[in-house]
């Protein structure tokens, strides 16, 4: 067991390390509708990782970041915007596509995804979307797709990292649905799911149950992991 992450709803987790570590991804709490009230207080974090700008997984980077002041990482442009209108200070770590920063035991690499990346109420450009893979302090690896379309390259992911457990969003319109994502299970050899970015928005069509029936279809042996908001996995 390298970590336990806490589903927030939406694509948010809080993961715990073996090793005393909290890490938020793509912090989004307060007006998450579907956040657990018990989890919408930001809690103190040692990382924050963002995919890309999107309100919904970028809405609570900065009161994560008062409640304890800590590295925030994500693509370059993205961060460096952030950074622009609050004081991050030297926490700021920009990063681009492959690149690998360890904090302190945990390595964060960014990979790529297929979205947008407008970020604030003037929806300014922020580069490119990202997926993330961290890697913990007992060699397991995570990927969090981020909001992603399916692509081809997803075999790379699989060569280069070989994720213990993969986060890919299912909820289609704005990402990928249920076929695609199932078609991305295959791409990664995916051991292990948590569907993400689904149930919490009215768009969002995509449901777990239409996801796991087009993995079955697949003849994958996949296991699909379906979190409530405010439930855990260990990896």
């Amino acid at each position: 067991m390298g970590a336990r992450l806490i589903f927030h709803g939406q694509s948010t987790f809080l993961v715990k390390t073996d090793e005393g570590k909290s890490i938020y991804i793509d912090p989004w709490l307060e007006k998450n509708p579907v956040c657990p009230p018990e989890l919408k207080t930001p809690q103190k974090a040692d990382l924050i990782c963002l995919t890309h700008g999107h309100f919904d997984h970028t809405g609570d980077v900065i009161p994560v970041f008062e409640a304890n002041p800590c590295p925030v990482a994500g693509h370059m442009d993205l961060i460096r915007t952030i950074a622009a209108e609050y004081d991050l200070g030297s926490h700021a770590t920009p990063m681009g596509k492959d690149g690998t920063v360890d904090f302190g035991g945990v390595q964060l690499t960014l990979t790529h995804a297929f979205h947008g990346g407008a970020y604030g109420p003037e929806l300014k450009y922020t580069g490119e979307p990202c997926g993330l893979v961290l890697t913990f302090e007992d060699g397991k690896r995570l990927y969090h797709a981020g909001d992603t379309a399916v692509f081809g390259d997803m075999r790379i992911i699989a060569e280069l990292y070989a994720p213990d457990l993969c986060c890919l969003p299912i909820g289609d319109r704005a990402t990928m649905g249920a076929r695609q994502a199932a078609l991305a299970c295959e791409l990664l050899g995916a051991k292990r799911v948590v569907p993400i970015h689904h149930s919490s928005l009215p768009h969002l069509t995509g449901t777990p149950e239409a996801f796991t029936e087009e993995v079955r279809k697949r003849g994958l042996d996949t296991e699909i992991i379906v979190l409530e908001p405010g439930e855990s996995v260990t990896l």
